[in-house]
């Protein structure tokens, strides 16, 4: 006989693990800042550079004042996020790839497609899926303002998300604390593409965590649609299902996690397919070239993506190194799948885990990547650390008594 017992105060109201919000870390994400000011080549990067490093020197001194962990968070995302985003937006100054979304969501609206036809040089390409030209439809319906700028919507995606994928009632501290951190503050005030597809992740597994199979598969068909680097989170979402599935009670009309893993995948498939085939069966070979060929490096026109990450170096430096890169990424890939086969993920910080990791492997040997993918690992790593044990309604602890 099985039982259900839901958890208690103590369970949904425990500490938080400790995140980083001393003087120290404040300290060395000034200098972080302030290093990319000095060094980068780029003018957004620049401003969010020189106002970022103050903002988190100011968090810094709160701390050293004995000030508490929230008021220097709130100084550090201040300084780091909404100041160099507001003048950003007042000069309309802003990464390169805010104003592809931008150009994608007006193709998309006068050719049925977000793709050019025959893209030159990097800067007509646009390697995302015909999901991420939706952040870019106010601007294409509105017009050029601050209020349709692309990134406010991206971030206001990756904050929904990632916030409902916490813990009720201990949702500020991480919120603040991801939003401070310079990996995410940087794409927040310049434009990221990778934040909201990183919070729907999140969201899918803390959804697949619950049980809610059809609204997890929902949320990651929302973020394949987007990004190819959300599609390796559907089968650790249906991997925790289906552990999670057999664990409960059967005799409570709880569905085989066979049917639960189903409903996702079908769920999320159904979902990505309506967002994506419209538009690459539009113009496939416009769909190849933008979404296939140019992240992998098969263009003639080389990728922006370049940071010196094994995978690209190895296609710099190495004969034949294109090549052993995507090998490498394959049996990444394969090792993935066969850890979920072996030995899925129980809870869904231990899914985020695996995925991250996963990701990670991904991001080392892609031939053409940057350090700013890293968002992904990162953003997975902290929910996992904050979201263990979610005081939601529907998770329940399972307690197996065996009747005589």
């Amino acid at each position: 006989m099985a039982t259900t017992t839901p958890l208690t105060s103590s369970d949904q109201r425990r500490k938080l693990p400790p995140i980083p919000s001393g003087t120290l870390w404040w300290v060395v994400c000034s200098a972080a800042a302030l290093g990319l000011a000095a060094c980068s080549s780029l003018g957004p990067h620049r401003v969010w550079g020189t106002a970022a490093a103050l903002g988190y020197l100011a968090a810094a001194l709160l701390a050293v004042r004995g000030r508490s962990p929230r008021a220097a968070g709130a100084v550090a995302v201040t300084g780091a996020v909404l100041l160099p985003l507001l003048w950003l937006l007042a000069v309309d100054r802003a990464q390169l790839e805010v104003r592809v979304v931008a150009r994608s969501a007006g193709l998309l609206l006068a050719e049925g497609t977000p793709y050019l036809q025959r893209p030159l040089v990097p800067e007509d390409f646009n390697p995302y899926l015909p999901g991420m030209a939706v952040f870019g439809l106010p601007e294409a319906v509105a017009g050029t303002g601050p209020v349709t700028d692309p990134r406010l919507w991206m971030g206001a995606a990756f904050l929904g998300a990632f916030a409902l994928a916490l813990p009720a009632g201990s949702r500020s501290a991480p919120l603040r604390w991801i939003a401070a951190c310079p990996l995410v503050a940087l794409p927040l005030a310049v434009g990221g593409v990778d934040l909201p597809v990183a919070g729907l992740m999140c969201l899918g597994l803390a959804l697949a965590g619950g049980g809610r199979a059809g609204a997890a598969g929902l949320a990651l068909g929302v973020a394949a649609a987007l990004k190819w680097t959300a599609w390796p989170a559907i089968p650790v979402a249906l991997a925790l299902l289906a552990v999670a599935s057999r664990s409960a009670d059967r005799g409570e009309g709880r569905r085989p996690a066979e049917r639960a893993a189903r409903r996702c995948g079908l769920v999320a498939l159904l979902t990505a397919a309506a967002l994506v085939l419209p538009a690459a069966l539009r113009d496939p070979a416009a769909f190849r070239a933008h979404v296939v060929d140019f992240p992998l490096g098969l263009t003639d026109a080389v990728s922006s993506a370049a940071s010196p990450l094994p995978g690209h170096l190895l296609a710099t430096h190495v004969p034949g190194g294109r090549t052993l890169a995507l090998l490498l990424l394959g049996v990444s890939a394969l090792l993935l799948a066969l850890s979920l086969l072996l030995r899925p993920p129980e809870t869904p910080a231990d899914a985020a885990a695996r995925l991250a990791l996963g990701l990670l492997l991904a991001i080392a040997f892609m031939p053409a990547s940057r350090f700013g993918y890293l968002v992904h690992p990162l953003v997975l790593a902290v929910w996992a650390a904050v979201g263990e044990t979610p005081g939601r309604p529907w998770l329940l602890r399972v307690r197996k008594q065996v009747s005589r």
